[in-house]
């Protein structure tokens, strides 16, 4: 049982993995003894929580802008020539938009579907030849894309593009768990509910207590939480589940 969940060795890229729930799941690899690249736009910001996370393991900034498709093949690349065998892909990096409906932007949607979206798929499909190197049938490689609950169900603000590229991204885990399974890859998506977060720092401002008071266990989401459910996904324990989309949320979206 000591082994069943540990992930020890492993080598990770988390995409936006500077702050919020990438963050989280960064620091929870570090912490377990995983080898650890963080990715984000601002070089100074990932140059700082590399440093951090590496006073208790191992961590690497490689800064990319995963809003472009050219340096979404340039950090594979990168990735593929310091890691040929990549066990862990995170595609966490996102954004979020909101607007009334009436004045809800067309160019907003091109930024939100493609950072939400399609910068995981081009990720991923680059990254495939890493992945099927370091996955055996016992252990698979593992790709984890973090969904939404407000892609499981309609959130209350009015963020069109997000819950919309959100439901797009569970999709899209069930897509790729099935082309990928036979090359000893599993694909699944966590699907967040409130966590601290830049994203939903006014949100939980506003209302915060309401959204706890929402949840069956009477809270938002910690870090902990996060890293827990990434951990299990990533270890042999996670090793027999593919295509799944897994709600984090204190039961929020499948209660009522």
């Amino acid at each position: 049982m000591s082994d069943l969940f540990d992930i020890a060795g492993k080598s990770a890229l988390v995409t936006g993995g500077t702050r919020g729930i990438g963050l989280m799941i960064a620091r929870g690899y570090v912490d377990a003894g995983a080898k650890v690249y963080v990715s984000s736009r601002k070089p100074e910001v990932g140059d700082e929580v590399a440093a951090e996370l590496s006073k208790i393991g191992t961590c690497v900034s490689l800064p990319a802008d995963l809003s472009r498709d050219e340096e979404c093949d340039r950090l594979a690349a990168e990735i593929s020539e310091r890691e040929p065998q990549l066990d862990i892909l995170v595609n966490n990096a996102g954004a979020t938009w909101g607007a009334p409906l009436a004045e809800y932007p067309a160019d907003a949607w091109d930024k939100v579907l493609t950072l939400n979206t399609k910068a995981p798929f081009l990720l991923t499909r680059a990254l495939v030849p890493a992945l099927a190197a370091a996955g055996t049938a016992d252990d698979p490689a593992r790709v984890i894309n973090i969904g939404s609950i407000d892609g499981i169900q309609v959130p209350l603000m009015e963020t069109y593009a997000y819950s919309t590229s959100k439901a797009a991204i569970h999709q899209l885990t069930r897509h790729l768990a099935r082309q990928l399974g036979s090359r000893n890859i599993t694909v699944n998506a966590v699907a967040p509910g409130p966590f601290e977060s830049k994203m939903m720092a006014a949100t939980l401002r506003d209302f915060g207590d309401s959204i706890a008071r929402s949840s069956p266990l009477g809270r938002i989401g910690r870090p902990d939480d996060m890293a827990g459910i990434a951990i299990f996904l990533a270890s042999r324990a996670g090793a027999y589940i593919t295509g799944a989309v897994i709600p984090v949320d204190g039961g929020i979206a499948t209660t009522k």
